[in-house]
């Protein structure tokens, strides 16, 4: 079916034109006249006119908007996402990699082989997996006629170079160990000594409640001391732990042990360790409770009234080696430690209560009484209970004491710069806390402990530091401090030599130790035997790993000779105070997220809020 042509004609037009149409005349005017077509014309010649579309409308509730624009948010959103969520998801679900934590730094290495020093100290039957593998068990028959200890005292750690076991040292080097893991635990963990410290901690834990009846409330004695002939004279000349030179394991004297019944210094030092130690061994219930429960009554025992007497005090076994000077600092350490263990409000009272450091004499501004050691255990003490006043704040009654410990623990830390002249320094930089004499490491690396726990402490309360009088120092002063003295002993010193065996390529060979300088070759030598090997300039025939020796004397000087003890001899408390430093230093767990301290740990036990503060009882005697 074909359009009709309304108008006529074919629908073709010719292309040929005639003559006239091309020649025909135009008549101008009526162009010039022509106007314009109206709309019905226009619609003759172009068709109808496109109708114009009407937009549409979206009601949202809140705001109304048209459909086009509506159409292109939703295009502009499903385009991001695609562009920038898809690629984000996608991301997120592809395996990662674990970051990888730093390398060890020097402190970590130091680290590792300071705690196999106590591998090679242990006495007793040792375990298969104890990694030191020229020692055996030895000490087996210690204590065997106590009629009230089964099995005897077997176990614990030796001392030193000799065959001893000296509790007191013992329990502050344990004491030393737990602090450093409650306060460190994810470095322990993140450089793999975690498992391996606690087990050091608990061999010595497991021998302390040896010591004395742990499962009864109260007791009347406290074992403190296993030795030869009870007397362990320097040039005597009986068979004893120190007339004979012998491997622990070849010991064929009498060893009789020690005890006291009386030991508020001894007791409050076990008590101290057991209690520190159930902090570690919270994930044990049971065995963090038996430690409670032996802390608690050893604890008493300590503060019995009319049983004042140091444990030392007449006894020529101890008073030449371990002589305690004061029990008064033992009393506030071991009060807070027990707090921190059990939450119990009388010993965070009797801590605070101001009679206790007047007795200690913690405010008298005494220089010796700043340094942290074995014998002074007041710089430690005060630093706890800053502890509690920095992350806790129990204001009061509390709060004049534990200001009163705070600050004495600022100006405690002001005395280790070398710039206030407090004490002396050698030459290359080692701090002479103990005046020149001899161990003067084991004192360094203690107060180096201190030094970078309080920095820590500060940084986790977000102090940048405090004042030395008109001197600001800061926590990286402190830090600084620690790592100068531990920089010194492992190496960077005027003989240019590491004081810890194992570590460097020089460090000493002729330790003042039975053990390592005594072959094991199948032969038992006698008494004198071994005299042989202590006399020798040979280098030990086993390397005694980690153990720290006593240290150079005041002009930076150190003589590689085994008979020489005051500088060649390593101490269970010296390493203790190693380890503690090297882990509050390293920054191996620093860069796994490890946070500064772990400031919860000790106050799981600790109650939210503090009640008022009991009065003293009356039995309450300075």
């Amino acid at each position: 079916m074909h359009s009709q042509n309304h108008w006529g004609g074919a629908f073709d037009i010719d292309g040929a034109e005639d003559d006239q149409s091309r020649n025909m005349d135009i008549d101008r005017g009526a162009l010039q006249h022509q106007h314009q077509l109206d709309e019905t014309q226009q619609s003759w010649l172009l068709g109808p006119p496109e109708a114009k579309k009407k937009d549409r409308y979206v009601d949202l509730g809140c705001v109304v908007v048209k459909r086009k624009l509506l159409w292109w948010m939703l295009w502009a959103v499903l385009g991001a996402f695609v562009l920038i969520g898809l690629p984000i998801i996608i991301a997120k679900n592809i395996p990662k990699k674990k970051p990888h934590a730093p390398p060890p730094d020097k402190y970590t290495d130091a680290l590792h082989k300071a705690l196999l020093f106590f591998n090679a100290q242990k006495s007793g039957k040792l375990p298969k997996n104890n990694g030191i593998p020229w020692r055996g068990n030895s000490g087996m028959k210690d204590g065997a006629d106590l009629p009230d200890v089964k099995g005897g005292l077997v176990g614990g750690y030796y001392d030193a170079g000799d065959n001893i076991k000296f509790h007191f040292p013992m329990a502050f080097s344990m004491t030393l160990l737990s602090w450093s893991v409650v306060e460190y635990a994810d470095r322990y963990k993140a450089i793999g000594e975690y498992d391996h410290v606690r087990e050091l901690i608990k061999w010595g834990t497991d021998y302390l409640l040896l010591t004395f009846n742990s499962s009864a409330s109260t007791i009347n004695k406290l074992y403190s001391q296993v030795s030869s002939v009870g007397t362990a004279k320097i040039n005597g000349s009986t068979p004893d732990d120190h007339f004979c030179w012998n491997r622990p394991e070849d010991m064929a004297y009498p060893r009789p042990v020690q005890q006291a019944s009386a030991a508020p210094d001894l007791g409050g030092e076990v008590a101290a360790a057991l209690a520190s130690a159930s902090i570690v061994f919270r994930d044990n219930a049971a065995y963090s409770k038996k430690l409670v429960k032996g802390a608690a009554t050893v604890y008493k025992f300590a503060r019995a009234n009319g049983k004042r007497t140091p444990y030392s005090r007449g006894n020529p076994a101890i008073e030449y080696f371990y002589n305690s000077t004061s029990y008064w600092d033992e009393f506030m350490w071991s009060a807070s430690w027990m707090y921190y263990a059990t939450g119990n409000n009388s010993y965070i009272s009797f801590a605070t209560d101001p009679r206790l450091p007047k007795n200690a004499k913690a405010f008298f501004n005494i220089l010796d009484f700043s340094v942290f050691s074995w014998d002074n255990k007041l710089p430690g003490a005060t630093l706890l209970l800053s502890r509690l006043r920095m992350f806790l704040n129990p204001g009061y009654p509390y709060e004049e004491s534990l200001m009163g410990y705070h600050n004495v623990t600022s100006m405690n830390m002001c005395m280790y710069f070398p710039k206030f002249n407090a004490f002396n320094f050698t030459k290359g930089g080692l701090a002479q806390f103990n005046h020149g004499q001899g161990q003067a490491l084991q004192y360094a690396v203690a107060n180096s402990f201190l030094a970078a726990l309080y920095a820590d402490y500060m940084e986790s309360v977000n102090v940048p530091g405090w004042y030395c009088g008109p001197n600001f120092m800061t926590v990286d002063d402190l830090r600084s401090f620690a790592k100068s003295q531990l920089n010194y002993i492992l190496g960077d010193n005027p003989m240019k030599m590491s004081y810890v065996v194992g570590y460097g390529k020089k460090y000493p060979k002729r330790l003042h130790h039975r053990g390592a300088s005594t072959p094991k070759n199948g032969i038992k030598y006698s008494c004198t035997g071994g005299n042989k090997w202590r006399d020798s300039k040979k280098a030990d025939p086993h390397v005694l790993v980690g153990a720290m020796v006593g240290g150079p004397d005041k002009n930076d000087k150190f003589k590689d000779a085994r008979i020489s003890y005051a500088q060649n001899e390593p101490t269970l408390v010296g390493n203790a105070g190693l380890v503690a430093a090297l882990v509050a230093i390293t920054n191996s767990g620093r860069g796994t997220g490890v946070g500064a301290v772990d400031k919860n740990t000790m106050f799981s036990a600790v109650p939210p809020m503090f009640p008022a503060a009991p009065p003293p009882p009356a039995t309450w005697k300075p």
